[in-house]
């Protein structure tokens, strides 16, 4: 088995007890965040480490330090300095910062991921302390396989990777987009159950073509134009080709790239490396999921409902794709679904004549879909006669253009149906395409809403109304780690869409009968092993896995039993002291 690190390794006793074996002693052992205990050394520990006299006289265990660090960050003032004060957490003492954000998932998890994740991504530069990470750009990326040989952590499972050129709903963010992958990798621990040290946060530096960041002295990426083309597809295929030479085993999740370019690397990749685009295919899944709950409440099946998916990028056909499979499995054909399913992007509807992006094709209609619909002959319908003629139960937004489900389009849903499904799904919360409250009330209540981002419960006329959050961190977690434990040599899309479902029958036995169309954010360690389990089981039964050896055993047992825990254990040094 490969050690984690030069430095550290976790170790069994002859009584199978664990216990961290360290190469490093004194102010060193301190310095490293995955092996800093902090006050938490015993005093044997700080003699036989090098440590005595370099901490304050008091040992305290990890419960007085959480007491510690939870009070200074409720001292904070706003949502960034919290998150910069858990960033600096996770950088001095990993740790405890993992328990900590596990002890108050719910409350913490807005300020590491969405929505307070897009201003750190975007004040990555003035903000930037410490180091964490890798950075690839066209200077080192032909050094990309002795940048990873070098390398700290030598057992890297987990990669998640972005260019940073569709963040969130904020866009080109150049450099500053590392910030959510580590965001991601920290719901990937605490949520997920994977070792942190297994983990590695990627950004490929391709440059910006936002001028703010090019013309801004203090910012910290390459000050060039965008690659594009052959050069940034070159650039993607030696960091592949590095990622695969260095650690075969690794998965590598695709983060917020353009849909220029998000849906030809997933096509090219999706069957050479282990890989999947958490934009496209995880926010596809937890759609789906949340409207299959939806549904479920309802009494009414999926394959019952006409959609509109308003949004034609990496989320939004992603979404669409994944309801077309779900339809496909519920037993409609491709000519059914496309009856049912309708995708809007910034022209109005995806119509074939009218379409130059191939990947929109599989989902775009003719111009006989809507021959009767009194229609000019010069352009195609817009949102609103999309909502007015299909009559669809169902909206989704993934647009990232506030208010755009405006009175009038939410007012003709609420008059075609008597319960219409209506998700406004854009991150950050100002990008959301319409307020709950303002949809409860323009429908009077009978409309069933999430959202992308968390979003205040609505009271109408007396009546509380939860809002679920439609957040990726339910799947991709637990998606991921069951590739991680399955060693599996592809993700297919019978694994992405076996999470989607895991996910709705988790929300239909623990949450339905409280009116939830997603799980509060709580539950998100008990989604992740269910999800996880569900797709581990899949990628056995599909060939995805390449762990034979789990064939027949208790998959869930086998997942909980592979969770990592933020505890701290014993410390040896390896060597001999002084």
């Amino acid at each position: 088995m490969t050690t984690l690190s030069d430095y550290f390794d976790y170790r069994l006793d002859a009584d199978g007890n664990k216990y961290v074996e360290v190469s490093m002693r004194g102010v060193t052992l301190l310095r490293l965040p995955a092996t800093n205990k902090g006050t938490a050394f015993s005093v044997q520990e700080r003699i036989e480490l090098g440590l005595d006299g370099l901490l304050p006289p008091q040992v305290t265990d990890l419960e007085h330090q959480l007491e510690r660090v939870y009070t200074n960050y409720q001292k904070q003032p706003n949502d960034i300095a919290k998150y910069q004060f858990l960033r600096a957490l996770q950088d001095r003492t990993e740790v405890l910062f993992y328990a900590l954000l596990e002890r108050h998932l719910e409350e913490m998890v807005p300020i590491v991921y969405t929505p307070t994740i897009g201003l750190a991504v975007q004040q990555f530069s003035s903000n930037f302390t410490s180091t964490r990470g890798l950075t690839f750009s066209v200077a080192n990326i032909d050094r990309a396989e002795t940048i990873l040989k070098n390398y700290a952590l030598h057992d890297i499972r987990m990669i998640v990777v972005t260019d940073s050129s569709s963040i969130l709903g904020i866009g080109d963010q150049g450099m500053g987009g590392l910030a959510i992958c580590i965001g991601k990798l920290g719901l990937y621990t605490v949520g997920g159950g994977m070792c942190p040290f297994q983990t590695l946060p990627i950004n490929l530096d391709v440059g910006t073509n936002r001028a703010e960041l090019l013309n801004d002295p203090f910012y910290l990426g390459e000050h060039t134009q965008r690659l594009h083309d052959q050069p940034y597809f070159e650039l993607v295929d030696k960091f592949v080709n590095a990622v695969q030479k260095v650690w075969p085993k690794a998965i590598i999740q695709w983060e917020d790239f353009a849909k220029n370019v998000a849906f030809d690397l997933l096509a090219k990749y999706k069957d050479q490396v282990s890989c999947f685009n958490d934009d496209i295919q995880g926010t596809g899944a937890v759609a789906l999921a949340g409207l299959l709950s939806a549904c479920r409440k309802k009494g009414e099946t999926l394959a019952e409902q006409t959609v509109v998916v308003v949004g034609a990028g990496a989320g939004g056909f992603g979404v669409a794709t994944a309801i077309k499979e779900g339809m496909l499995r519920e037993g409609l054909s491709d000519e059914q679904v496309l009856q049912r399913i309708f995708v809007i992007d910034a022209h109005g509807l995806v119509v074939k004549e009218a379409t130059t992006e191939a990947y929109k094709l599989p989902l775009s209609h003719t111009q006989a879909s809507y021959h009767d619909w009194d229609i000019p002959d010069e352009r195609v319908p817009n949102l609103l006669e999309v909502v007015t003629h299909a009559k669809p139960g169902v909206l989704l937004g993934l647009t990232g253009v506030p208010g755009l489900f405006s009175e009038a389009v939410v007012k003709t849903m609420a008059r075609n149906h008597p319960q219409p499904i209506i998700f406004p799904l854009s991150n950050p919360t100002d990008n959301c395409e319409a307020t709950p409250k303002d949809i409860i009330e323009w429908t009077h209540g009978t409309a069933m809403v999430a959202t992308g981002s968390p979003s205040a419960d609505v009271e109408y006329q007396g009546r509380h109304y939860p809002i679920g959050q439609g957040n990726n961190a339910f799947i991709f977690p637990g998606l991921g780690f069951a590739a991680v434990l399955g060693e599996c040599s592809r993700i297919s899309e019978a694994m992405v869409l076996e999470s989607a479902y895991a996910l709705a029958d988790y929300i239909a036995e623990n949450c339905m009968a409280a009116g939830l169309i997603f799980p509060p954010v709580g539950d998100l360690k008990q989604v992740s092993l269910l999800v996880a389990t569900r797709v581990l089981a899949k990628a056995l039964e599909d060939g995805s896995a390449t762990r034979r050896d789990l064939v027949g055993i208790d998959l869930e047992a086998y997942v909980q039993a592979n969770l990592w825990k933020a505890e701290y254990s014993p410390y040896k040094y390896a060597g001999t002291s002084a």
